[in-house]
């Protein structure tokens, strides 16, 4: 039995997720990719469940805007 690895368990992928594991936290906005609208982002509510209220559009958060 070679004991000499210390592997960590977390495969090819690293183990961390969308966005490089980064979540962006608490705080920050939902944009509006269309019409530029803000609105401050809840916790525990994703972006992408919510809709405009300027144009009806899909909001996506800020940070991926700035991609």
């Amino acid at each position: 039995m070679n004991t000499s690895n210390t592997g960590k368990g977390l495969g090819k992928g690293g183990g961390k997720g969308r966005n490089s594991g980064g979540g962006f936290g608490v705080g920050g906005f939902c944009v509006c990719a269309k019409c530029g609208e803000k609105i401050p982002h809840q916790q525990g509510v994703k972006c992408t469940t919510l809709k405009c209220p300027k144009c009806g559009k899909t909001m996506i958060r800020e940070e991926l805007l700035k991609k």
